[in-house]
């Protein structure tokens, strides 16, 4: 029972969190995901709010407002900011 439940996350779909590129391969379609991994998050009164990922919070690194901060939650291919990720 177990292994039709879980058995097709295990072979046939692959997640890659890497410092610059996260990637997601799935079995006979190859990669289906490639992005930046980044986050742009907004930041008001102490509350974070998640506004884009990928290529689009990508654009807004070093172009943003105060408010608005684009980070890479991963850093040397260990996970630096756990909030985020």
């Amino acid at each position: 029972m177990f292994s039709r439940l879980f058995g097709f996350m295990s072979s046939d779909m692959a997640i890659d969190l890497g410092t610059a590129n996260t990637l997601v391969y799935v079995k006979d379609q190859g990669i289906v995901l490639n992005e930046p991994s980044v986050v742009a998050m907004s930041i008001v009164g102490g509350k974070k709010q998640t506004l884009a990922v990928g290529n689009e919070a990508k654009q807004m690194l070093g172009r943003t407002p105060g408010s608005i901060v684009a980070i890479r939650p991963l850093r040397d291919g260990v996970i630096a900011d756990f909030e985020v990720t």
